[in-house]
């Protein structure tokens, strides 16, 4: 193995990404864990967004939306999706495809909780992805919804996790020249053995 190698080391996907996520933290100036996201809508039109990957598991990667809203309907959908995370400082990026679950139970309470109070009360406020009025109208239902729900509000019924669980993992560092270096993890389920291959730039 190469010293460039070393950087893919590892037999699991899953701990090479936390690993240059933490790297990412120390160098990105703004939302290291941000992701765009992409799906397609029932004719097969595709749609990206860039959504915040809030967590990596054992064998998934985790993030939350309004259940309601347009990113949603496409994900359910289809039960599939894909994301890419790109980060500029390092010259890196991860490529992940494969099936989606819902995460509505006690983990997306907890992470619900964990926000900050506005950020709370805005997912009660925003019906996400539904016209709106103007801005005066958003903020008189926040208004609302904070006189009603006060300092501590649940998370609301429509609001929670999806659960990402890949069957193709693709790592890529920019080489000199666009000699990049590709490593592709790739199974055909999630119970599956990786099979791992070197790809070309």
């Amino acid at each position: 193995m190469s010293e460039r190698d070393g950087i893919f080391a590892g037999a699991d996907p899953f701990e090479i990404a936390g690993r240059w996520l933490a790297e990412a933290e120390e160098t990105e100036v703004n939302d290291p864990n941000a992701i765009a996201l992409a799906t397609v809508d029932d004719s097969g039109m595709p749609n990206v967004r860039m959504v915040l990957l809030k967590e990596i598991e054992a064998a998934a990667f985790v993030f939350y939306t309004n259940y309601e809203s347009a990113k949603a309907a496409e994900l359910d959908s289809a039960g599939k999706a894909a994301f890419v995370m790109h980060w500029k400082s390092l010259r890196r990026q991860i490529r992940v495809r494969g099936t989606l679950t819902r995460e509505s139970g006690p983990q997306a309470d907890e992470y619900y909780a964990s926000r900050s109070l506005k950020s709370r009360l805005g997912a009660w406020a925003s019906r996400q992805s539904q016209p709106l009025s103007s801005r005066t109208a958003l903020m008189a239902e926040v208004a609302k919804v904070t006189a009603k729900l006060g300092p501590n509000p649940p998370r609301p019924p429509y609001w929670g996790g999806y659960r990402l669980v890949p069957t193709e993992i693709e790592f890529w560092a920019d080489g000199a020249f666009r000699l990049h270096d590709r490593f592709r993890w790739q199974r055909d389920e999630p119970s599956s053995v990786w099979h791992v291959q070197r790809l070309n730039p």
